[in-house]
């Protein structure tokens, strides 16, 4: 296990990342939503019921960021529970490890207030959607503030904080590869990454 508190260290690279370098997304009509057809592709295959899940979790994460719900915690929550397919998600209690315990992310007095305040400027104004759309996705993944399935709650968050402003990304599935808080060049990345699959026309049939 690792001493460092890899929490910490992505807070520096966030604060240090240009995300006004992020590229400007288009509001064009989408050939198809990529997230649907990811969770019928590899995820079915992989496992039906969680794709079953996931796609539940994705039609409350669209249609919160229709009605423009704030972006916080209990909305994160509420589809965790769907993802999860539990009663309650609840913020983690301890330190998290991800990456065979590569990573830790410390839990203080104030990590609550911290992730509020992350999540708070994924709708703000003053920086690209796609910079906004990638940090909070690296938030989410980086606070870990449930016990399973930070990986697909990022995902969601990005997803709702796109569709607040009418944009859906045609091809989700590149998106899912190990992020590293240590990596300043990899969070710029991101933002790029989403622009270019922003501009994806015809996507395979697993959406990457």
């Amino acid at each position: 296990m690792t001493a460092t508190d890899s929490l910490t260290t992505w807070l520096r690279v966030r604060r240090e990342t240009d995300w006004n370098r992020a590229p400007a997304l288009r509001r064009e009509p989408p050939e198809r939503d990529g997230f649907p057809a990811w969770c019928a592709g590899p995820v079915r295959r992989r496992d039906a019921a969680r794709a079953e899940r996931l796609l539940r979790a994705h039609a409350l994460a669209r249609a919160d960021a229709a009605r423009r719900a704030p972006l916080d915690f209990a909305l994160l929550a509420g589809w965790q529970r769907e993802v999860l397919g539990v009663a309650k998600a609840s913020f983690r209690t301890g330190d998290a490890f991800a990456k065979n315990g590569t990573e830790r992310y410390g839990l203080t007095s104030h990590t609550r207030a911290d992730f509020a305040a992350c999540l708070r400027e994924a709708t703000e104004p003053g920086v690209p959607l796609a910079g906004r759309a990638a940090r909070v996705y690296l938030d989410v993944a980086f606070f870990h503030p449930f016990t399973d399935g930070n990986a697909r709650a990022a995902l969601l968050a990005l997803v709702h904080v796109l569709a607040r402003e009418d944009i859906v990304l045609p091809e989700v599935g590149p998106l899912q590869t190990t992020r590293y808080a240590d990596d300043p060049a990899g969070a710029a990345d991101l933002a790029t990454l989403v622009g270019v699959l922003k501009r994806r026309r015809r996507p395979g049939p697993d959406g990457g």
